[in-house]
């Protein structure tokens, strides 16, 4: 085979593989954690409450799966939220709404590396054309990040 036709079918053959990495899901950011699913989501939680926000609800897929007969690998997902942040949404478009509280899922994939997923601000805020609180979705991004980083172990 000759040079040209290696480098096509190497590229060819890059571009059939499956993505490496998670984080590139649209809207969503995903970070790999170093903790399990559900110690993940007890440091996300427990960073949470410290900092005084709201939890609404922890809800594991896994077990709900489990009752229901179907295997999955561990999956747990905190709804939380921030009154003081979110409700500017709300004044520039109730229908954000749908997307708030905060959700994260922490969650095993199938090579047993866990992640930890979140709606980035930004993404909720061009989905509800919510173009006028700048401010508000930088410094819910800021947060978000730093709280995550410190459920997943990120120093």
């Amino acid at each position: 085979m000759n040079h040209i036709k290696k480098i096509m079918l190497f590229f060819t053959l890059i571009a059939l593989l499956p993505p490496l990495s998670f984080g590139n899901e649209k809207g969503m950011i995903s970070k790999q954690s170093n903790f399990t699913a559900k110690q993940t989501i007890d440091r996300l939680e427990n960073v949470l409450q410290k900092k005084g926000i709201t939890i609404v609800k922890r809800w594991s897929h896994h077990a709900g799966a489990k009752k229901a007969g179907i295997e999955l690998r561990d999956t747990e997902l905190l709804l939380f939220g921030n009154p003081k942040l979110g409700s500017h949404f709300f004044t520039s478009n109730q229908t954000a709404g749908i997307d708030l509280p905060m959700k994260a899922l922490a969650w095993q994939d199938a090579d047993g590396k866990v992640w930890l997923t979140y709606n980035d601000p930004q993404y909720i805020a061009d989905r509800h054309n919510i173009n006028n609180r700048p401010a508000i979705i930088k410094k819910m991004t800021g947060a978000l990040d730093k709280l995550t980083n410190v459920a997943i172990g990120k120093k």
